[in-house]
């Protein structure tokens, strides 16, 4: 008997430091550095909830508090959008009608408009200054912690016999991929999101895009 007494004992001291040791450890919040270039630290794909919670949270937000991304977050929110999830094929989380990728990922902040470059999976300053009122039309969005603006390259399809009607219309559904992955992933670990369908007049000149070959696809207003 007290050979068993014993060995349950330690049963359960084995027990003990099994639990102490798996606890889960607390998110990194990081800040973030607004400098040439934003340097995302590799997405957590262990975050958020499973994919039929985030469907089930998921709603559109138009009320957003003034707090500010941390870079965990900020890296999560970006993959989720545009990252590259199969590095051997170079390709995104999101769909693209023939793999084509026409969708550029502008990012809107307080303190700058940077480009999102999924390889390096990083930021690129394109212009210094608050313009997050171009970015959309409605209030909440200068509120918002960022904004993100979908913008169709058409030199993707200068090879294609389509006509101009259709590869707007493929353009906009790529974005509609892009918007979405973004919606799920605020919607599964905490963050508010809406996808909008306007942007200030001159949102092109302001990012720096100019002729015919872009046209504003869609938005996302992502914070807390």
């Amino acid at each position: 008997m007290k050979k068993l007494f014993y060995a349950l004992c330690a049963l359960t001291m084995v027990g003990c430091c099994c639990n102490t040791t798996t606890e889960e450890a607390p998110l990194a919040s990081t800040p973030v550095v607004h400098g040439e270039e934003i340097q995302l630290p590799a997405p957590d794909l262990s975050r958020g909830v499973n994919i039929s919670q985030a469907l089930q949270n998921r709603q559109s937000w138009r009320e957003y508090s003034a707090e500010v991304l941390s870079a965990e977050e900020l890296s999560g929110v970006m993959w989720a959008a545009a990252g590259i999830n199969r590095p051997e094929k170079g390709y995104l989380t999101a769909p693209s009608a023939l793999a084509l990728y026409p969708i550029r990922t502008y990012a809107f902040f307080r303190e700058g408009i940077y480009r999102y470059e999924a390889k390096e999976h990083k930021l690129v300053r394109v212009k210094e200054g608050n313009f997050m009122a171009k970015a959309g039309v409605q209030p909440f969005v200068e509120t918002a912690a960022l904004n993100l603006v979908f913008v169709a390259d058409l030199a993707a399809y200068a090879d294609k016999p389509f006509p101009k009607e259709k590869i707007l219309y493929l353009c906009g559904q790529d974005a509609a991929g892009y918007a979405e992955n973004v919606n799920l992933y605020t919607a599964g670990t905490g963050l508010k999101s809406i996808t909008r369908g306007s942007a200030a007049a001159d949102v092109l000149e302001t990012i720096g895009l100019e002729g015919d070959g872009y046209f504003f696809a869609l938005a996302v207003s992502v914070g807390k």
